[in-house]
C-alpha cells in the first residue's frame, strides 16, 4: 500500500513538474522583464528624454504663510469654542491649538504655491513627444521608463 502511495504521489510530482517548465529563452533581451518592460502592451507608455526645472517666479517673505495662518488659525479656533459653549480656558486653549494648525498649513500652502515645476519630456511607444508639468519628480530621472496617467508621469 505504501509503495503504491509513493508511486501515485512521485507520478504526479513528475506531473506537476512537467507543467512548470519554461522556455530558456524566456526575458532574453528585450521581454517584459523588470529591467526590459514589454513596450508593446502599454498605449500611454515612453521615456523620459529630458527634464526641465521651472521656476515659479513667485516669491513671498518666509514667514508670511506660517504667520497668516496662524492668525487666521486661532481667530477660528476662538470663534468655533465660543459658539459651541466653551468656557474662557477653553477658548483660549482652542485659539492656540488653531493657530499651531493654522501656522502648519500656512507655511505648507506658501511652499506649495513659491515652489517649482518640472517639465517632463516623454517620448511615447507610438512615437509621439508629451510634455507633462508637475510639482514633484517622484523619482523620475532621464532614461526612465514612464506611464502617463492622468496628466501625471509616473515611474512604470
Amino acid at each position: 500500500m505504501k509503495s503504491r502511495l509513493l508511486c501515485i504521489a512521485a507520478i504526479g510530482t513528475l506531473a506537476l513538474a512537467g507543467c512548470a517548465t519554461t522556455s530558456p529563452n524566456q526575458n532574453y533581451g528585450y521581454g517584459s522583464s523588470p529591467a526590459y518592460p514589454s513596450r508593446t502592451s502599454c498605449a500611454d507608455c515612453g521615456i523620459v528624454t529630458r527634464i526641465d526645472a521651472i521656476a515659479s517666479g513667485r516669491s513671498a517673505p518666509s514667514a508670511t504663510g506660517a504667520i497668516l495662518g496662524g492668525i487666521v488659525g486661532a481667530v477660528a479656533g476662538h470663534e468655533i469654542s465660543d459658539k459651541t459653549g466653551g468656557s474662557k480656558g477653553n477658548q483660549n486653549i482652542s485659539a492656540a491649538a488653531g493657530a499651531a494648525a493654522g501656522a502648519v498649513a500656512g507655511n505648507a500652502i506658501q511652499n506649495r504655491v513659491t515652489s517649482d515645476t518640472y517639465n517632463i519630456h516623454v517620448r511615447m511607444d507610438d512615437g509621439r513627444t508629451l510634455v507633462v508639468n508637475q510639482r514633484d519628480l517622484g523619482g523620475v530621472r532621464e532614461n526612465t521608463y514612464v506611464r502617463v496617467v492622468n496628466g501625471k508621469v509616473v515611474i512604470r
